[in-house]
C-alpha cells in the first residue's frame, strides 16, 4: 500500500494478523524496509508488523532539497503511516539509525498515537545538542567523522555515487560482516540521503529544542557499535522518564545480525506496556 504525507508517496509494506497490536518499524541510512526483514518475520508471530520506505529511499517518493527532509516533515511522515495502517489504537514504534532519529521526533510530538518506543542506535539530535551545551564527547565526534564528510557538497555524492554506493554490500560484508539486503536503489539512496544529515545536524545541535515525552521508551544499545556510543543517550531520562535501558553484544546492524535478539526485545517491551 502507499500513505501519502506532504505531498511525498510513502511505499508501506504489512505483515501479521491486523487485529493484534501494530508494531511500526522504521529504517535508517541508506538502508530500506528491507533491514527489517528478519525483525518482522520473527514478530509477525504476535502482532500486526509495519514498515515503510522514508521518503528518499526505496519505493517512497524522493522530493528534491534539504527543507522535505527536515525532521518536522520526517515526524509527520511515520504519523501519517501510523495513523493509516492503525487508525484506532496508538501504534508501538521501533526505529533504527536514522529511523530512530526521526522517530524520535514523532514521539516527543505532544498527542501521537504512539504507545511505546523503541530507539536503536540513533538518539534525539535535540537531546544531543543539549548535552553538548555542557559536556562534547570526543569519542562520539571521532566516531562521526562521515557526518562532517556528508556536508561536503560536491566530493560527498560523487564518492557515493561512484565509489561507495556501488560497493555497499561488499563493504558491510568485510567491515562489519554483515549480510544485509542491499536495494537496487542504494546509490541514488544513499546520495538523496546526505540531506537527512544537511538539513538537520547543524541547526539541531546549534539550537536544539526541548522534546520531551512521557511514551515508554526502550533504548536499545549495541554493545560493539562503530559509530553511535552510549554515551549519546546520558541524560535521557530528563526528556523521556519512562526509560528503559538494554544492551545487545552486537553492531551497529543489530537488526540484522541478532534479528530474532532485537524482535524478542521489543516484543518484551511492547507486552509490557501493554500489561500496565
Amino acid at each position: 500500500m502507499h500513505v501519502e504525507s506532504g505531498g511525498v508517496r510513502l511505499a508501506v509494506f504489512e505483515q501479521g494478523d491486523r487485529s493484534a497490536p501494530t508494531v511500526l518499524l522504521v529504517h535508517g541510512y541508506p538502508d530500506t524496509h528491507r533491514v527489517w526483514d528478519g525483525v518482522a518475520a520473527v514478530l509477525a508471530e504476535r502482532f500486526h508488523v509495519v514498515t515503510y520506505d522514508v521518503r528518499g529511499a526505496g519505493a517512497s517518493g524522493a522530493p528534491r532539497g534539504l527543507a522535505p527532509y527536515r525532521l518536522p516533515e520526517l515526524g509527520r511522515d511515520l504519523l501519517a503511516v501510523a495513523r493509516a495502517v492503525s487508525p484506532d489504537a496508538p501504534v508501538h514504534v521501533v526505529g533504527h539509525d536514522w529511523g530512530s532519529i526521526q522517530a524520535w521526533e514523532a514521539v516527543t510530538t505532544p498527542g501521537a498515537p504512539i504507545a511505546s518506543y523503541t530507539s536503536i542506535s540513533g538518539p534525539c539530535l535535540d537531546h544531543v545538542g543539549h548535552r553538548m551545551r555542557q559536556r562534547s564527547d570526543l569519542n562520539q565526534l571521532r566516531r562521526s567523522w562521515y557526518i562532517a564528510a556528508f556536508h561536503l557538497p560536491l566530493v560527498a555524492p560523487l564518492v557515493w555515487r561512484h565509489l561507495v554506493g556501488p560497493r555497499w554490500g561488499a563493504l558491510l560484508r568485510r567491515l562489519e560482516g554483515v549480510n544485509a539486503p542491499v536495494a537496487p536503489t542504494v546509490v541514488e539512496d544513499g546520495v538523496r540521503g546526505m540531506a537527512l544529515y544537511r538539513a538537520n545536524f547543524i541547526p539541531r545541535l546549534r539550537a536544539p529544542r526541548e522534546r520531551r515525552t512521557d511514551v515508554p521508551v526502550q533504548l536499545v544499545q549495541p554493545l560493539r557499535d562503530r559509530y553511535v556510543t552510549a554515551a549519546v543517550n546520558d541524560g535521557v531520562e530528563r526528556w523521556a522518564p519512562d526509560l528503559r535501558r538494554r544492551v545487545v553484544d552486537a553492531g551497529h546492524w543489530a537488526p540484522v545480525t541478532h534479528a530474532r535478539t532485537i524482535a524478542l526485545m521489543i516484543a518484551d517491551h511492547v507486552t509490557g506496556v501493554s500489561t500496565r
